[in-house]
């Protein structure tokens, strides 16, 4: 009744059987791959963004109008190395940190709202 089964015969290298060969670029060329794509499409536009946020914190003047990350629209009346004070309304001043600065908005714009 055995004559139907072939025996079954373990192998030395998997990737040979399925042709893969071997070497290193064939076992590690696809994590080098994913790292290189990876840096590509997470890291580097993350290093750009920070880079231009930077820059938009150091451009930060006196009279500019801004929006903050809670969406609070002011104008900068006043400016420290961590704080910003805006004049949100006629008479009414808003402390706060610099770097939740998101948007500096074009002169002029708090009047047409």
């Amino acid at each position: 009744m055995s004559f139907f089964i072939s025996n079954a015969y373990a192998q030395s290298n998997p990737l040979e059987a399925l042709g893969g060969g071997g070497g290193f670029l064939g076992q590690y060329g696809f994590l080098i791959l994913m790292f290189v794509a990876m840096y590509f499409l997470m890291i580097r536009p993350q290093q750009k963004r920070a880079k231009e946020q930077k820059a938009m914190m150091e451009a930060l003047t006196k009279g500019a109008e801004v929006v903050t990350a809670g969406g609070v629209l002011g104008k900068i009346t006043k400016i420290s190395d961590a704080y910003v004070t805006l004049e949100i309304s006629s008479g009414a001043e808003l402390v706060v940190q610099k770097n939740s600065i998101t948007m500096v908005l074009p002169n002029g714009t708090l009047k047409g709202l």
